[in-house]
């Protein structure tokens, strides 16, 4: 092992004298301070809040700061962001009468402490605030607070997923891409298609669709012996208070088919399938880290071949080879998970250990 600092030149490809970044082997950092400063100064100029509603009008002033870090990370056509910053956003307003003659001007700000790329799937907290704490400034608040924080918040999440994207390099990934374009599955059923009967070139598409859909996704199963009954470990995989207890965070777990949950704080969230007490457990798993819309199954069938000892059979279908930031881990982590995290723990709060 190197010494901190050094490295472990098994894992370092060393630096070309041309400082050429051959096929993106290395891990290209770009810093992205700057650019969100004028991604969002884009984003907010002169953005409207009120326009009359209550005889109020509003209007993003300018992003007065925006502190922290962001940067993205490029290696092969992956990126992985990151980012923590804090956005102080001033607007102006005012109340007037019904003919529309101005009333009071006020000025504010959008405060929004924490934007975190741990929290890409959360939207993050806008603190809404006056100058003038009167009845007027009040009220313009507490409108601008109403219109103003959905506003806010569109923004940012436009600003989060074009860092997903890669942020001020997207452009140079893309015209990568398009400089060297690979040949498609379908160019290949066209290619082959030539070749082929017409019967066959409908084998040949109806096959390269089905792979298609299994594309990125694999299948995870485990089998795992635990010192108890069936009954006892389906219960602590249904109860909240348990899941509290052997995970040490936070869950919610509906008992009911069609009944949601939400588990590990939060970071997996789901629906009940099919429950059958003592005998099965089908959930549909999402971890917040995964691209929008990608589910999940999990199937959990327990047997209790002698008295007092339960085998688990878990199946984790689709689970997603990457998650939405490109990290290509999900599988590795998400089974060692559901043995270190779930059924280690088990065995080791409950005393289920054989």
């Amino acid at each position: 092992m190197a010494k901190y600092g050094e490295g472990d030149k098994r894992w370092i490809v060393e630096d070309r004298p041309d400082g050429t970044n051959v096929h993106n082997w290395h891990w290209s950092e770009t810093n992205c301070l700057e650019w969100s400063r004028t991604f969002f100064n884009k984003l907010f100029n002169n953005l409207k809040i009120l326009d009359g509603e209550g005889n109020f009008h509003a209007t993003v002033k300018k992003v007065e700061k925006l502190d922290g870090e962001a940067y993205v990370n490029v290696r092969k056509g992956k990126i992985i962001p990151g980012y923590e910053i804090s956005v102080s956003i001033s607007w102006e307003g005012e109340a007037r009468d019904s003919e529309g003659k101005i009333l009071h001007k006020l000025v504010g700000s959008f405060e929004i402490p924490y934007i975190s790329d741990e929290n890409a799937d959360e939207d993050p907290e806008v603190r809404v605030s006056v100058k003038d704490e009167g009845i007027i400034g009040k009220s313009l608040k507490d409108a601008v607070v109403v219109k103003g924080k959905p506003l806010i918040l569109e923004k940012v999440r436009v600003w989060v997923e074009s860092m997903s994207k890669g942020g001020p390099v997207k452009d140079e990934l893309e015209t990568k891409k398009v400089a060297s374009p690979q040949r498609s599955n379908s160019s290949s059923v066209v290619a082959a298609a030539k070749k082929k009967e017409p019967a066959e070139v409908v084998a040949v598409a109806t096959k390269n669709e089905k792979e298609k859909v299994k594309k990125g996704c694999k299948t995870i199963s485990l089998n795992e012996k635990f010192n108890c009954r069936a009954k006892d470990l389906f219960e602590i995989l249904m109860d909240e208070n348990r899941w509290k207890g052997f995970t040490q965070s936070n869950a919610r777990i509906s008992k009911e088919v069609g009944g949601e949950f939400s588990i590990f704080d939060g970071s997996v969230t789901g629906e009940n399938v099919e429950l059958e007490e003592g005998k099965l457990i089908v959930q549909k798993w999402r971890f917040g880290s995964w691209p929008d819309g990608k589910h999940s199954l999990v199937r959990i069938v327990f047997e209790e071949p002698e008295s007092g000892i339960t085998v688990v059979k878990l199946t984790h279908t689709d689970v997603p080879e990457e998650d939405r930031y490109g990290n290509a881990t999900v599988v590795e982590n998400t089974e060692k998970g559901w043995r270190d995290l779930i059924f280690q723990r088990i065995r080791s709060v409950f005393g289920f250990g054989m």
